[in-house]
């Protein structure tokens, strides 16, 4: 007898399927590919916004653009739908770990959703800022009761997710959930995800420090989203090499999110 579970497993396994999921590897390669190009252009005295906006924004601008916009959409959905259908329909006898699994595939989901319709919006001609998106969310939550607190808990929670990079890059975590060949290719991939892991939780983390001192400050501008923690990098002694770094890393990130459309266990 066929159920829905069944079916929906169905779905998840089929190749028409993982295909789409594998091309949301792809794009979010691009994207941190584009993200890690306008870093390093800032950290060398250029310009632009290093964040989904400004890479979509750039993308946007290029011969066949917004139909790569709309592949960007389309590929991040599925792949969002997979992390979903992931979280839900493998077995796990162990109930805390089924719910941590859970837990983690539906928060991935979301974040590509949202990278998804932000692509969406440029595609159709609009625009998205996310750092006027995170100093509004703040101001927001600064006027709630109890919203100094929060903002600080929302920052922590980032960092968190930062950290939660560096340590599985630097841990190579990601290695178990990759069917990678041997040699000098296994290495490499390996290594640009080392790189990556790190250079993004940088990133992340520096995005969620903005959000506790918004919340010290009770200013909302000093929140931001990407692009404000890569500027705020910046602003570090050495700030520039520093940016340059995250941005080279970021960089490696999206070549290892392409490899990872390969070689990820579907």
């Amino acid at each position: 007898m066929t159920t829905p579970k069944n079916a929906a497993r169905a779905a998840k396994d089929s190749s028409v399927f993982r295909g789409l999921a594998r091309v949301g590897y792809v794009v979010l390669g691009i994207l941190h590919v584009v993200i890690g190009g306008i870093a390093i252009s800032i950290a060398t005295g250029g310009g632009g916004d290093a964040d989904q906006g400004g890479a979509m924004t750039q993308i946007r601008s290029t011969p066949a653009g917004v139909v790569l916009l709309w592949v960007i959409a389309l590929g991040l959905f599925a792949l969002a739908a997979w992390q979903i259908a992931e979280a839900f329909l493998e077995r796990d006898p162990d109930t805390k770990k089924k719910w941590g699994h859970r837990a983690k595939f539906i928060g991935t989901a979301v974040a590509y959703i949202a990278i998804a319709a932000t692509a969406l919006v440029f595609a159709l001609g609009g625009r998205s800022e996310s750092s006027d998106s995170s100093q509004t969310f703040s101001a927001r939550l600064l006027a709630a009761p109890g919203g100094v607190f929060l903002l600080v808990v929302v920052g922590l929670g980032v960092a968190a997710i930062g950290i939660a990079f560096i340590v599985r890059g630097i841990t190579r975590a990601f290695e178990k959930h990759l069917d990678l060949p041997s040699g000098a290719a296994r290495r490499g991939i390996v290594g640009f995800g080392v790189a990556g892991y790190v250079a993004k939780g940088v990133a992340v983390a520096a995005t969620g420090v903005l959000f506790v001192v918004a919340a010290v400050t009770h200013d909302p501008e000093t929140a931001g989203g990407l692009d404000a923690g890569l500027r705020a990098l910046a602003g570090l002694p050495f700030g520039a090499v520093v940016l340059w770094v995250v941005g080279a890393g970021l960089v490696l990130y999206g070549l290892f999110c392409v490899a990872r459309a390969r070689y990820n266990r579907m």
